[in-house]
């Protein structure tokens, strides 16, 4: 136990190592891109300005719907203008929302959250004239103009599906869940429905891990200590599965236990194909940004548009991160 103890110290140095250089990076960016919303003279020649306020600047999984946004965006000649909170912050997203109404962009593109607060923001954009599109997370009690992004709970009842076809329907299953927002409840959701009626199928504990890899290991470390027979491990956030798979690497146990991820980071797909994760659940991130842009345009255009635009899922396994005759890794865009 004292080495388990140890392991686990040495685990949560690493982390704390890395966490303190982004953070320095974050405060340093924070100094230099105090971004004003008012710089449509930066982009001359576009027909609209928009902004997509993500959940969090920096995060990777944020940075490929950036990517898909932006790429759009020189497609339709449209500035696309990327800000919000550094760290996940619900008051700043909101406020980042009041700064792009004060700034009279033409539309807005924000992941949903389900708080009164940010519905009376969007639809206050609304009644100002300005559309907003959710996306990754919906918001559908607001007045938002359209969601653009997966099936959440579909999303959950495919992993649970996956699970149980990779575990031969046996498994005592740690859950660590990113938040309490909406799509990180509703993976929760269809995962335990699609496990119920799989009797040797049993969940242990489900523990939140607030979109963090530190909290991600501690919460499974946690896990781990009360329930000592887990034998899998479901993570429902793009860092979850980074966080599990340290714990279980540092204590030997990577090959003992089963681990389900959500998004495919670079480095998820690298402990893919190492074994020390086995599967994670595929999302869209590059699509959703670049269908943002062109359904924000039809709007705009007072062309129809669905209210619902759920991007494909899927499930990737190690044999699918490379092809047997280049040994190289697929692109993100191979599955658009």
């Amino acid at each position: 136990m004292y080495r388990y103890r140890y392991v686990f110290y040495a685990i949560l140095f690493t982390c704390f190592f890395f966490s303190l250089i982004s953070a320095i990076y974050f405060f340093t960016k924070t100094l230099h891109s105090n971004v004003s919303l008012n710089k449509h003279s930066s982009s001359k020649k576009a027909d609209y300005h928009f902004i997509l306020i993500p959940e969090e600047e920096d995060n990777p999984y944020w940075e490929l719907i950036e990517k898909g946004a932006k790429d759009a965006g020189r497609k339709f000649h449209v500035e696309v203008e990327y800000i919000g909170p550094v760290q996940t912050n619900v008051n700043e997203q909101i406020k980042a929302i009041e700064k792009a109404i004060a700034s009279k962009v033409d539309g807005i593109i924000t992941q949903g959250i389900d708080n009164p607060a940010f519905s009376k923001v969007v639809n206050q954009a609304e009644n100002e004239g300005i559309p907003v599109i959710t996306i990754d997370t919906d918001a559908p009690d607001s007045d938002r103009s359209a969601y653009i992004g997966s099936n959440n709970y579909r999303a959950g009842y495919l992993a649970g599906k996956t699970l149980i076809k990779d575990t031969k329907g046996q498994a005592v299953v740690g859950i660590i869940t990113g938040n309490h927002n909406e799509n990180e409840v509703l993976r929760v959701k269809g995962f335990k429905k699609a496990v119920e009626n799989t009797p040797k199928i049993k969940i242990a504990a489900v523990k939140s891990s607030n979109i963090s890899r530190i909290q991600a290991a501690e919460k499974t470390y946690e896990i781990y200590q009360h329930y000592p027979n887990v034998t899998a491990f479901y993570g429902t956030s793009a860092l979850d599965g980074l966080g599990i798979s340290a714990v279980t690497e540092q204590f030997g146990k990577s090959k003992d236990i089963y681990i389900l991820a959500f998004d495919t980071l670079p480095e998820t797909m690298s402990l893919i194909k190492k074994g020390s994760i086995q599967a994670a659940i595929q999302q869209q991130p590059y699509t959703m940004g670049r269908d943002s842009i062109k359904t924000m345009v039809k709007l705009l255009n007072h062309q129809n548009t669905s209210k619902s635009i759920f991007t494909k899922i899927s499930v990737i396994h190690k044999g699918d991160l490379f092809s047997e005759s280049s040994n190289k890794y697929k692109k993100a865009s191979d599955y658009d």
